[in-house]
């Protein structure tokens, strides 16, 4: 597997102090735009919400378009205006955001290769209609996320499902797959693999279909989500920084990691870092990198741009973050 290590950081720059949009819930753990520049996200109760920023004379706005019944993840607008909804709970879905039934739901796939779909994570869709997604983890629920990032014992998936067909693994073997996307062409989809501070790519078309290789490597932080940057490259969420205690267990014995797994499952969560995120273009090199000070908006796991704005999710917020971008040399 040809393997392309991470370019030098040419541009770092401070994160401005992001606004903030209250949800009224917690865990907005991804974010896109809709085509009207809206922001949707799912939180931690079920809830698919729609959120409008603010303007000269008028508040935000904040509602809901949807409900899982479940925990929404990653989330993808289809071009109907449609949304595909990851639920760690309940697999990959599918709702209308403009259906008046809230609760009406359609459940794309809940199984793959035999087995019940659980942490699915993200997804994206193809111009053909072929959608890409990731199961995080086969051996662990959202609920333990930290004990797969500790045994680092890769069960990651990435999946395919066709129009009319039925989910397909296309990727075994990954540690935590995460986000995903596809290049501008389509030529390639990128994974992240947070477990192993990478993004790996599998190829879709011309003289590499089907091969695997790494886009990036050695990424200063863990890879959340991922969104394509207009600039056809890729927006990368970092939901925390790479540090030396975990990259020495990582090559401790499979025991050794079992065991101390075990044991955080006792202990209270790690704390969080600031907002950090990583803009990588086509070909796998950092092309910007942006640092939040202190702890304002903690463990960024998704970010999006749109128009000169920078959009920014999490798994522990209990709010949205937003913020006009650095413009890059």
């Amino acid at each position: 597997m040809r393997r392309r290590p991470a370019a030098n950081r040419p541009h770092s720059a401070p994160l401005p102090s992001p606004s903030r949009i209250a949800l009224g819930g917690a865990g907005p753990e991804d974010v896109v735009f809709d085509g009207s520049g809206r922001v949707l996200t799912g939180v931690s109760d079920g809830r698919v919400l729609r959120i409008t920023f603010p303007a000269p004379g008028r508040p935000a706005g904040v509602e809901e378009v949807g409900h899982t019944r479940g925990r929404p993840l990653g989330l993808e607008v289809l071009p109907d205006g449609r949304l595909l909804v990851c639920d760690a709970e309940r697999g990959l879905l599918r709702i209308d955001p403009g259906d008046p039934r809230r609760s009406a739901v359609e459940v794309l796939a809940d199984s793959v290769a035999g087995a019940p779909l659980r942490f699915c994570s993200n997804a994206v869709a193809a111009s053909d209609g072929t959608v890409y997604f990731t199961v995080s983890s086969r051996r662990h629920g959202l609920d333990d996320w930290l004990s797969d990032i500790v045994e680092h014992e890769p069960s990651g998936l990435l999946v395919g499902l066709a129009p009319g067909g039925e989910p397909q693994v296309l990727l075994d073997g990954l540690q935590f797959a995460n986000g995903v996307a596809l290049s501008a062409d389509e030529s390639f989809v990128v994974v992240a693999e947070t477990g192993a501070w990478r993004l790996t790519r599998l190829w879709l078309g011309g003289p590499d279909a089907g091969r695997r290789d790494t886009l990036a490597d050695t990424l200063p932080g863990f890879p959340d989500n991922v969104s394509r940057s207009p600039g056809g490259g890729f927006w990368v969420a970092l939901a925390g920084p790479r540090t030396p205690p975990l990259e020495w267990l990582h090559r401790a014995a499979p025991g050794v990691r079992r065991t101390v797994a075990a044991a955080a499952r006792c202990l209270p969560s790690p704390p969080a870092s600031g907002a950090r995120a990583i803009e990588v273009d086509e070909h796998g090199r950092i092309v910007r990198q942006l640092r939040g000070t202190g702890r304002r908006f903690r463990m960024t796991t998704s970010v999006a741009e749109r128009e000169g704005r920078l959009v920014m999710g999490s798994l522990l917020e209990h709010s949205i973050a937003w913020c006009d971008l650095p413009t890059a040399p």
